[in-house]
């Protein structure tokens, strides 16, 4: 019996999806917002994967998830972000934010500069049990803890 090998389809960066604010300039590897995408919805669990760049003194105001994982990486800058758990803080080029929204939450992020943009990458993760306790946590890595040659 002969197996055949499943790949994942390469999708080059110029090929994914663009929103582009006044504030906002926002790359999709899959569907999200206004941009559709029926060949590139998801891939298993990996839900979401935006490159952003939020433009000084601006961002997303307070709005919810449920049933998710949320991790945002800050490549360049500082995002600030606050939620309903009363968490409150400015994430750094570096830092990595986890977010479970389980069972709800609402949050905002936003960038506190007044002149710098800011660069990160947002990625979401279907769990796998729904309902889970909202949960929020971030890391500091340095550029001697990350590794690499």
């Amino acid at each position: 019996m002969l197996i055949q090998e499943t790949r994942p389809l390469l999708r080059h960066s110029e090929d994914r999806g663009h929103t582009q604010l006044d504030w906002l300039s926002s790359f999709h590897t899959f569907s999200f917002g206004d941009y559709q995408d029926p060949q590139h919805h998801s891939f298993g669990h990996l839900r979401v994967i935006n490159d952003d760049i939020i433009k000084a003194n601006s961002g997303f105001g307070t709005h919810p998830h449920h049933d998710m994982e949320i991790i945002t990486l800050v490549l360049s800058g500082q995002l600030e972000h606050k939620d309903s758990l009363g968490n409150g803080s400015v994430i750094q080029a570096g830092d990595v934010q986890r977010m479970t929204a389980g069972t709800g939450i609402r949050h905002s992020e936003f960038n506190p500069s007044q002149t710098e943009d800011v660069q990160l990458l947002q990625v979401w993760i279907l769990p796998h049990t729904k309902g889970l306790t909202p949960s929020y946590e971030q890391r500091s890595f340095s550029d001697t803890s990350q590794g690499g040659a």
